[in-house]
């Protein structure tokens, strides 16, 4: 069991990643305000959340990052990022959307059979943001459904199980598979299941959490612990 000043170690250290994924959400307003001017005819961001339903693989992409004009929504600008989750299966990737979206939790497994996706809109800085969260399966059959996830996404998220170093070891290929797709997206290191992670013998979190941090300096990417359980960073 980790101790007192361990838990609040790690804790701090993930709050201060929190800190630069909200920054990673700014540059990418800052990217969409740059090209707002050659954009006509966006359609404003659906408000409030949807409940969560399979996406269907058939008929062209949607733009998920227009921002609207400003004007026609009274000086508060609407903008509709996408987001991708990808890791293994049971990391935990429908439990976090979930949590956060709804601020619910289901302890009850279900295998994502292909792909689902969530909305919420929140207000950052006088812009409405409407993340529109799409979960692909972590089984490999679902990697031909990869494209419908990652493309045209503005934020990737890469997770894992921090208590299954097997889960962060398929990062790598994960990330390659994705950056095949999107080269340009901002990726973030997610490790769910902090709760069960506080509770692993000393030396294998040392190991856990210096091998998250090695991965997320070759992605150039922040690293952030999460436990939808017990609401640890959970946004």
């Amino acid at each position: 069991m980790a101790t007192t000043n361990e838990h609040h170690d790690v804790i701090g250290s993930s709050f201060a990643a929190n800190e630069t994924v909200q920054a990673s959400i700014e540059t990418i307003l800052s990217e969409l305000k740059t090209a707002q001017a050659s954009i006509t005819g966006a359609r404003p961001a659906r408000e409030g959340t949807r409940s969560g339903a399979r996406a269907r693989s058939e008929g062209p992409m949607a733009d998920f990052s227009q921002p609207t004009n400003a004007a026609d929504e009274g000086q508060r600008n609407a903008v509709v990022l996408k987001v991708g989750m990808v890791g293994d299966a049971r990391v935990g990737k429908t439990t976090l959307m979930v949590k956060y979206v709804e601020n619910k939790l289901d302890e009850d497994y279900i295998q994502t059979l292909g792909v689902n996706f969530l909305e919420k809109t929140v207000t950052l800085r006088n812009n409405d943001i409407t993340f529109s969260i799409w979960d692909l399966g972590g089984h490999r059959e679902f990697l031909s459904m990869l494209p419908l996830v990652v493309n045209d996404a503005r934020a990737l998220l890469f997770m894992f199980d921090l208590s299954r170093r097997d889960t962060l070891a398929s990062i790598k290929e994960w990330y390659r598979q994705c950056r095949g797709l999107n080269r340009t997206a901002h990726a973030i290191l997610v490790g769910t299941k902090y709760d069960i992670f506080i509770t692993l013998p000393p030396e294998e979190r040392e190991a856990i959490d210096r091998d998250a941090r090695r991965f997320a300096r070759a992605m150039k990417a922040p690293v952030v612990f999460t436990s939808s359980t017990e609401s640890i960073n959970v946004l």
